[in-house]
């Protein structure tokens, strides 16, 4: 209920900001003026910005299991699922979160943790992660995604795509209201000139929005990494299986999953759009970390 309550307030502020800073450059006079509802606007932006974010994480468990047709374990089915259960429970103990559901699917190796709640999230790896890595690799990679649940990363990430949901939304409007009535001249309502603006700007103004994203679900992989450090008591797993997964062919998760698997994230300029940082930087920020332990 907490995250809920962030997630509301966190909505109530952007509205508060976009009002604001509206104001102060008299966006808000110029619209009116045009015969547009400003506060109808902001609310119509909030209301689309946030909303689709926050269905998305509602229902991104039953997606998860839809789309990589994992299936919830109990440990009963075997030795293999016996001891990832009960390495997730021992885990997530440590951690001080609720016990997530423990998922197994067909693939190449990849694991990823989803769900609205803390204390109700969803933990879930590959058959090719099991048979490509040792025990303590898996161990690590699981306190990994453990540590996302116990940073509330999935509900944080939620937040930050609402939020430039949001803006985008609501400037790619406020351009085409300006590029159609200002420098088009048009006053018999809603011209081309703002549909076509409107249609660019929110592509454009998505591209940097999609950076801004990317950024932040780079810096929680790198607090995830640190994350199954403290779990393992030693930074040396993760390291190893991240390592071990330089050397493989990650597995491919459906394109709205990708920011939640353990992918390697590129080099060069499409680091800007990744949501994973290269390999390397993971494994050198965790060795910095094990030099510091010495």
């Amino acid at each position: 209920m907490k995250r809920v309550a962030l997630l509301i307030v966190t909505n109530l502020a952007v509205i508060l900001l976009l009002t604001v800073v509206a104001r102060v450059l008299g966006i808000d006079r110029m619209l009116t003026a045009e015969g547009i509802n400003f506060t109808s606007l902001i609310l119509f932006s909030a209301l689309i910005g946030f909303g689709g974010a926050f269905i998305s994480l509602l229902i991104s468990k039953w997606m998860a299991k839809r789309s990589t047709g994992a299936t919830v374990i109990d440990g009963s089915e075997g030795a293999t699922q016996y001891w990832l259960v009960d390495t997730v429970k021992r885990l997530s103990g440590k951690a001080g979160i609720g016990m997530p559901e423990v998922a197994l699917y067909e693939g190449a190796p990849n694991a990823f943790a989803t769900g609205a709640f803390r204390n109700s999230a969803l933990v879930a790896v590959s058959t090719g992660l099991l048979e490509s890595m040792s025990r303590e690799e898996v161990e690590a990679v699981l306190g990994h995604e453990i540590g996302h649940v116990a940073n509330g990363d999935m509900v944080t990430l939620t937040l930050i795509q609402g939020v430039v949901n949001t803006f985008v939304i609501f400037l790619s409007r406020v351009i085409g209201y300006v590029v159609d009535r200002v420098i088009l001249k048009n006053d018999r309502g809603q011209g081309i000139g703002f549909f076509v603006t409107v249609i660019v700007s929110q592509i454009v103004l998505g591209i940097f929005a999609s950076m801004i994203v990317a950024w932040f679900s780079r810096q929680r992989e790198f607090r995830a990494d640190a994350a199954s450090a403290n779990l393992l008591g030693s930074p040396l797993p993760m390291a190893n299986a991240l390592a071990r997964l330089g050397g493989l062919q990650p597995g491919a998760l459906p394109q709205a999953m990708k920011a939640s698997g353990i992918s390697a994230g590129p080099g060069g300029w499409g680091a800007l759009f990744s949501t994973h940082p290269p390999i390397e930087q993971r494994i050198a920020a965790l060795q910095a970390r094990a030099a510091r332990q010495v």
